[in-house]
C-alpha cells in the first residue's frame, strides 16, 4: 500500500507543514547568527533544507502539487549553482517517480475504463507501474496484435486532488520563490488552475496526440507514438524505446545534448504552424532521444491551440529587437497591449528586459548554460533593477500567457542540457511574423 495522503485533510496537513517548518528554520537561523554563526553558511543551510522539504512533500502528494513541481522543474537551471545539486536530485525524483497505485486499484480502474473484459485487449499487462505521470502512472503491456504499448492510467480522485492541492499551494508560494529566484510563482499557479480540466481529460489528450502523430508521421527528426485506445481516464499508445531526456542532461555526450537541444528548439518554433498546436509542457520527463537520434514526445496533456501558428506579433517584435530598433519595439508592444497607456518605459531599458529572448539570437549558435540562466534570473529577482521594474509593469495578454511560459521553460531545459543550438536560424525560418 502507498502512504500518499488521500484525503483533503491529509494533503492540507502536508502542505501546511511547509511554512511552519520554514518559520522554525528561520528562528533557528536567527539564533545561530546571534551566537556568532556564519551568516552566509546559515542562509545556505536554510535554503537547502527548505528545498529538500518542498520537493519531498510535492513528490508524495501527486495531484496538483506534482504537476506544479514538474512545471517548476524546467527552471532548475536558474537555481544558484551552490544549491543546485540537491535540487537536481529532488527534481529528478519528482519528474519521474511517485508512489504507485495498489494493484487492486489498477485493476478496478482498468475495468471502469475499458470494460470488465479489459484483459482480452492485451497479450500481456504488467501490474507494476513502469513510470509515474503527474496525475497518473504508466504500465507496460503488449496489445493483442503484438505491439508493445504504454498504458497511462489516471489516479482515482485526481480531479479533487488537483484542485485541493492548488488551493493549498497558494499558501506556500513565497517559499517556492526562495527556491527559484526570479520566477513568478503565483501567475504560474493561476495558469495551471486554468488548465486543470484539460489535463484531466485523457480523451482530449489522446486527440492531441493523434493530431501530433499525424503531423509528424515518418518524420526523420521526431517520433510521436500512435494512440491505440483511449477513454476519459486512460490512454494506450505505442511504447517508445529511447533515453529519457533527464538522463541525457545528467550523462549524455555533448553531441547528444546538442542534438536534443536542436530538436526541442525546432519543436517549439516550427510545431505550431505544422500542427496548429503548441506542445506546452516542456519538462524533461516528457521527452526521450531514440537510438536513431529522433526526439520522442510522450505527453500531450497541455497544449496551446494555435490554428494559424504562433501570433505574428512575436516574430515582428523579435525582428525589430534584433535590428536594435528600440523605439519601434516600444510602439509595437504598446499597440499589442503589452504596455499600458500610463506606462512610459525607457526603450533601451525595455531592450535590456528582452535579453533572455533576444540574446541567443544575436549569433549563429548560442551556448545555453546554467550560468547564463542564473545570471538572467538574478537580474529579474533584484527588485530594484530596471528590468524587474519593467517586468512588474508589463501586461501579458491572456492569449500570450502560455506561449510566454513555454518559451521560458524551453530555454530552461536547453540550459539544463548545456546545449549549443542554432537558435537564430530556427527562429528566422519558423517564427511567424518575423519576415512581415
Amino acid at each position: 500500500m502507498t502512504d500518499i495522503p488521500r484525503s483533503a485533510l491529509g494533503r492540507t496537513a502536508r502542505l501546511a507543514s511547509l511554512p511552519l517548518s520554514a518559520a522554525g528554520r528561520a528562528t533557528l537561523g536567527l539564533g545561530q547568527r546571534l551566537v556568532g554563526g556564519d551568516r552566509e553558511q546559515i542562509s545556505a543551510n536554510m535554503q537547502r533544507k527548505t528545498a529538500e522539504q518542498v520537493f519531498e512533500v510535492l513528490g508524495t502528494l501527486k495531484g496538483g502539487a506534482m504537476k506544479f513541481g514538474q512545471a517548476l522543474s524546467v527552471y532548475e537551471a536558474a537555481v544558484p549553482e551552490e544549491f543546485a545539486e540537491p535540487y537536481r536530485e529532488a527534481l529528478g525524483k519528482l519528474q519521474n517517480a511517485a508512489p504507485p497505485m495498489p494493484t487492486a486499484t489498477v485493476h478496478r480502474m482498468m475495468a471502469e475504463q475499458l470494460g470488465s473484459g479489459w484483459r482480452q485487449h492485451f497479450a500481456r499487462f504488467d501490474d507494476e507501474a513502469a513510470a509515474a505521470a503527474s496525475i497518473g502512472q504508466v504500465h507496460r503491456a503488449v496489445w493483442k496484435d503484438g505491439r508493445e504499448v504504454a498504458v497511462k492510467l489516471q489516479y482515482p480522485g485526481a480531479d479533487a486532488a488537483l484542485k485541493a492541492d492548488l488551493d493549498q499551494l497558494n499558501r506556500v508560494a513565497p517559499l517556492m520563490g526562495l527556491v527559484f529566484p526570479g520566477i513568478q510563482i503565483r501567475p504560474l499557479l493561476a495558469e495551471l488552475r486554468l488548465r486543470i480540466l484539460e489535463e484531466l481529460d485523457y480523451a482530449a489528450e489522446a486527440d492531441n496526440q493523434r493530431t501530433f502523430a499525424a503531423a509528424y508521421a515518418d518524420d526523420p527528426d521526431f517520433l510521436v507514438p500512435r494512440v491505440v485506445a483511449s477513454a476519459p481516464r486512460i490512454i494506450v499508445s505505442e511504447w517508445v524505446h529511447g533515453t529519457p531526456l533527464r538522463h541525457i542532461i545528467t550523462s549524455g555526450t555533448a553531441e547528444r545534448r546538442d542534438r536534443a537541444g536542436y530538436l526541442l528548439t525546432l519543436l517549439h518554433f516550427a510545431g505550431p504552424a505544422r500542427v496548429g498546436l503548441l506542445h506546452a509542457d516542456p519538462h524533461p520527463g516528457n521527452y526521450l532521444l531514440t537510438e536513431d537520434d529522433r526526439l520522442a514526445v510522450i505527453d500531450f496533456g497541455s497544449v496551446a491551440r494555435l490554428p494559424h501558428g504562433a501570433p505574428p506579433i512575436i516574430g515582428r517584435v523579435t525582428r525589430l529587437a534584433l535590428e536594435d530598433r528600440a523605439d519601434d519595439v516600444l510602439v509595437l508592444l504598446r499597440e499589442a497591449g503589452f504596455i499600458g497607456a500610463d506606462f512610459h518605459p525607457d526603450p533601451e531599458l525595455l531592450m535590456d528586459y528582452l535579453v533572455p529572448f533576444i540574446g541567443p539570437l544575436q549569433q549563429p549558435t548560442f551556448h545555453f548554460t546554467r550560468a547564463w540562466m542564473q545570471s538572467q534570473a538574478a537580474r529579474m529577482s533584484n527588485l530594484s533593477s530596471a528590468e524587474a521594474k519593467i517586468a512588474r509593469r508589463l501586461n501579458l495578454p491572456p492569449e500570450y500567457l502560455l506561449i510566454h511560459r513555454v518559451t521560458l521553460g524551453s530555454i530552461g531545459v536547453l540550459c539544463q542540457l548545456d546545449a549549443t543550438a542554432p537558435f537564430r536560424s530556427i527562429v528566422i525560418e519558423h517564427l511567424a511574423g518575423f519576415h512581415d
